[in-house]
């Protein structure tokens, strides 16, 4: 059954991610997390709504960060003055509460669908699922297939 609902979400991940770098990266995510949390259908219907909302706070934290933060330092950190720099360090220690926060909110949330021990497995399939994409990365750019 776990075959099964990993190769739908790879069908379906391909019929919806066409051309589109992003869709075929999430599709791929849903089917690495799926696989290595073992989520029974039941799970995974219960799971998947409730990470994807929280994955679309993260994103938005992170893209606040990138705004407020280095793009505004860009490449001239000598010129940026002290002041400025205090500021951006206090928006920066802000953003790192607001993501401690949505982990807390996420955790609580997930812990109605999933176990504790799936939910600490979770971290770390997601910080595997990232080595693994850049694997692919890296290799795409060198001329090797896996």
């Amino acid at each position: 059954m776990k075959k099964f609902l990993i190769l739908l979400l790879f069908i379906s991940a391909g019929i919806y991610a066409q051309d589109n770098k992003h869709e075929k990266i999430k599709a791929y995510k849903t089917a690495y997390i799926t696989e290595k949390l073992e989520l029974s259908p039941k799970e995974a219907e219960e799971f998947w709504p409730v990470y994807n909302l929280y994955d679309q706070k993260f994103r938005d934290v992170r893209k606040r960060e990138r705004d407020q933060i280095f793009k505004k330092i860009g490449d001239n950190t000598c010129d940026i003055s002290d002041s400025d720099a205090a500021a951006l360090i206090k928006i920066g220690f802000a953003l790192e509460e607001e993501t401690l926060q949505i982990k807390r909110e996420m955790n609580t949330a997930l812990s109605a669908s999933i176990s504790p021990k799936k939910i600490i497995l979770l971290r770390k399939v997601e910080n595997d699922f990232k080595r693994e994409l850049l694997h692919r990365y890296r290799g795409a750019h060198h001329g090797k297939t896996d």
